[in-house]
This record gives C-alpha cells, sequence and structure tokens, in this order.
C-alpha cells in the first residue's frame, strides 16, 4: 500500500496522529524548536520516559539517523517518535543520516502499530539543512520506504517550508 502524504500549515504539538515525530538532540532530554516543544506541551512524562532511555540503552544519547518511541504525554497522540537529525555539513554528505531519520521513524511507527504519523521539517532549523534539500530527501524516502503507515503528514511550521514541501510533495 502506498502511503498518503498531506501537509499541514501548523504547531505539530496540535496534531492528532498516532505518532509525532520529534526532531529531537542526541541527548533525548529536551531543547529548542520541536523538541521544546513537544516536551513543553507532552509535560513530564516524556521526559520521564527519555530519562528512561538515557538509563537503559542510550547512556552516549541517540545518534544521528536513529529513531526511538516514548509515550506522548499530553499530546494528542499515543507516541513520541524521537529522531535526530543531522547538522547540515557543506564539506561532508550527510543526506543518508536525513533519509535515516525518516526511514527509521517509519520503523518504529510500524512496530508501533501506528497509522498517522506527523513529522516535522527535521534539520531545517537550528542544524541549518537548507529546506529544499531537506523536503526532497524527506519526501523521496517516504515515498520509497515500505511502510504499513496509512498517512505521513508533514507539519510545517511556516508558510514558506510550506510551498517547499508542496511543491516537493507536487
Amino acid at each position: 500500500m502506498t502511503v498518503r502524504i498531506t501537509l499541514v500549515r501548523g504547531d505539530i504539538t496540535r496534531q492528532h496522529a498516532d505518532a509525532l515525530v520529534n526532531a529531537a538532540n542526541s541527548s533525548l532530554l529536551g531543547g529548542g524548536g520541536v523538541d521544546g516543544a513537544i516536551h513543553r506541551r507532552g509535560g513530564p512524562e516524556i521526559l520521564e520516559a527519555c530519562r528512561a532511555l538515557r538509563a537503559s540503552h542510550y547512556g552516549k544519547g541517540l545518534p544521528a539517523g536513529q529513531a526511538v518511541a516514548t509515550t506522548a504525554g499530553r499530546l494528542d497522540a499515543q507516541w513520541v517518535i524521537h529522531t535526530v537529525g543531522p547538522v547540515f555539513s557543506k564539506s561532508e554528505d550527510r543526506s543518508e543520516l536525513l533519509a535515516s531519520c525518516h526511514r527509521e521513524s517509519l520503523r518504529v511507527a510500524d512496530e508501533l502499530g501506528a497509522r498517522t504519523v506527523a513529522f516535522p521539517a527535521i534539520s531545517t532549523g537550528v542544524y541549518r539543512w537548507p529546506l529544499e534539500d531537506a523536503a526532497r530527501i524527506a519526501v523521496e524516502t517516504v515515498r520509497h520506504t515500505p511502510t504499513s503507515v496509512e498517512e505521513v503528514r508533514f507539519v510545517l511550521y511556516d508558510e514558506r517550508a510550506y510551498e517547499v514541501f508542496a511543491a516537493e510533495v507536487g
């Protein structure tokens, strides 16, 4: 089955979906941008679950390109899938790591039985990934990753990001 890709301009923390993808930092303990917003709105349950992950499997943090799930706390979702996007580099091609964020998030969503997954524009904020390239990588990866997820929703915070993703989705 082909995943349906939809676009929404808005705040990912206000989305109703089975899983919300968090553009997390490697510590899993909250931060700025999407990560901070998810932790603030989701409440202390998410931080507690992330601390448990750090204490058990991810003592040194979650590596870029990987994904792991926790409760969604007070968010209108069942789970938060945390993935660490790569920092953009002009001297090193890290596009495979960015693609891996999307593939691994979908893999985790499949393991959870999630049917709707909301993604932000991973790595396009403080990690400085060029928006056009990030949109291309995200959409191509979602389109070419076998998954049981029925809908992937890209939730774009501003009009420019929405327009760039819309051009990529076609």
